[in-house]
This record gives C-alpha cells, structure tokens and sequence, in this order.
C-alpha cells in the first residue's frame, strides 16, 4: 500500500507510523541527492508557506525558508513581533484567516495545544517547528544523518544525556521506539520522560523490537553506545534562576570524554544546537562569570572532535524539512 500524506499536519512523530517515518526519511535523501546533483524538480510551485514563530530560531527558519524556495513556493516570515496571533487575535481566529491565504503553516513557539489548534482551525497542513513538548522536525534530521553514517537505524543503541523530559528528550524517545532502535535517557530521575509517554514508548517498542530504558549513570548508559546526543539545559525562554538549579542536576551528564570513554570507537556525537561547547557566545560568558563553566551540556574537545557530525545534522533540517513539506502539500 502507497503512503499518502497529502493533506496531513506534521505535529509530533506519535501521529505517524513507522512505514510513514520510513517514507518521510527516503523522500529526505532523494531530495538530498536531486539537490546535490541539480536535478531537483520543484513540487510545490504556486503555493505559499507562512512561517509563524513566537521564539527566535537559525536552523528552522532557515531550513524552512531554503526548502520552500527550493521546491518553487512562496514564504511569509512572521517573527514574535510581527503578527497579533495569540495577542490580539486568538490561536483559532488567527488559524482561520492564514488557513485562507496559504497552503501550509509552520508554527515555533511554546504550546503544544497552539500548534494543534492551529492543525485544528485552519484547513491546511501545520508544520511543528519546535513546541515545549515537541520537536518532530529535529528528529527526521537526526535520523537521516545517523543512516548516512550507520547505514541504518534498527537495532543501534542510542543514548540521549541530559534533561530527558524536555522536547528533544520526548521526540527522539518517540523516534527511536518507532524505528526499532535501543534508546537509552541518561539523567537524574527527576528529568526523566512522564512515566505515561515511557510507558506508550515501550508498547511501541514490542512492536517495532525497539528497547527503551532509562539510567542515573552517563557512563554506564554510554558504554557500547553507536550515538550519544545531548542538548542545552536550559531551554529558551526559562528563568534565569532554572540555570544554577539545572547546571547542579546535569553537571554530572556533561558529554565529555571521560562519560563516555566506553562508547563504541565510532561513536556519533550529535546535537540539535545551539551547543555551549565554549566561551564564544554572551550566554557562555555570563554563564562563565556566574558559575565558573568553560563548557555545559558537551566539551569542546567532544563537539571539535572526529566523533562529532553535528554540521551534517544541521543541515539535514534543510532536506527533511523540505521532505516534510513536499510530502504534505507538494503536487
């Protein structure tokens, strides 16, 4: 049976089976490869995307923006300050008017229930670009480097450290379960996923032969690991006060080559980015001055290092999220 997602909203990979993950992943690397050789044929002339962001982004907006143009569309940027959704105008009512004037809507903010009302009132597919619950579109991007690497992704132990209920620790436990793989959340037990999305992950996992599991100890999860991933500790939009609490719970989860010096010896180190790998950015800095940290979430010497592909992950957002699109309103 073909796979047919005309029509459909990409709003978290819960929504879509395997096969359909599988469909999504392929059509990726085609449009990879007809880019790469300059034979990519434009799916989506005539139609129009509008890009709706409560918070600021690089890699989605851009992915977004590039992908669309490359597939013949047209695209409206609205940025935190450049439209009344959610102020002056409802999530519904806003759904309703850009549901009238474009074929597609992404939406990056904070609400799961946003996006989904969006999905709900407007008529036409919505792209999730990044919830606090959610990042779907992450996922694809990460699972596409991983097979150009691997070859695969069934049976692979992947190994997330870090806050493991944030959206990234969600999707890629979703991800994993979905596509067979052996997932491992290295974090406090306090940061670990809900125990009722554990739970619908495992049931998920007697299906696709999936293995999910959690530990408290980054080196014992990372041993034998093919991946080891991470993320920032403080998502954006938190208060200042979160950080001094999150950096003494996730401290001992730092990505560096002592925690996971028993990880396979062609281990992938990824990460979603933006990564505080160094003291290069005003937010390193002021971390530096406040707690004396020349790196968080992964050290330098980790992010620089061979093991690294996060610039290869970064831009496969530009080939799924087009893959995305295309799939969903392309001809």
């Amino acid at each position: 049976m073909a796979v047919n997602l005309k029509g459909r909203s990409f709003l978290k990979l819960l929504d879509f089976t395997p096969r359909e993950i599988r469909y999504l992943l392929d059509l990726s690397r085609d449009l990879k490869r007809a880019k790469y050789a300059g034979t990519e044929q434009k799916m989506m002339e005539g139609k129009n995307i509008v890009l709706l962001f409560q918070k600021d982004s690089t890699r989605t907006r851009c992915a977004f923006e590039v992908g669309a143009l490359d597939q013949g569309a047209h695209v409206t940027y609205l940025g935190p300050s450049g439209s009344q959704f959610g102020k002056k105008e409802s999530v519904a009512d806003s759904a309703r008017v850009l549901g009238r004037m474009y074929d597609g809507i992404q939406f990056r903010g904070y609400k799961q229930s946003d996006v989904e009302e969006l999905a709900k009132h407007s008529g036409v597919p919505v792209f999730n670009g990044l919830t606090d619950q959610w990042h779907p579109t992450q996922i694809l991007a990460d699972f596409l480097t991983i097979e150009e690497y691997k070859g695969s992704l069934k049976g692979l132990k992947f190994v997330f450290a870090g806050d493991a209920r944030n959206n990234m620790g969600n999707s890629l436990m979703v991800g994993a379960a979905k596509m067979g793989m052996h997932f491992v959340a290295a974090a406090p037990k306090e940061l670990w996923p809900d125990q009722d999305l554990i739970s619908q992950c495992q049931e998920i996992a007697k299906e696709t032969g999936a293995v999910i599991e959690l530990s408290e100890n980054l080196q014992q999860a990372a041993t034998d690991a093919d991946v080891i991933y991470t993320d920032v500790w403080v998502s954006m939009g938190e208060a200042p006060e979160v950080w001094e609490q999150r950096i003494k719970q996730l401290k001992p989860f730092q990505v560096n080559a002592e925690n996971v010096k028993n990880a396979k010896p062609d281990f992938l180190f990824m990460h979603c980015l933006p990564a505080f790998h160094d003291l290069n950015t005003e937010v390193a800095q002021d971390i530096y001055q406040k707690f004396g940290l020349t790196a968080m979430e992964v050290t330098d010497e980790i992010f620089e290092s061979k093991h690294s592909v996060v610039f290869e992950e970064a831009e496969n957002r530009l080939h799924t999220i087009k893959a995305v699109m295309v799939a969903t309103v392309g001809k």
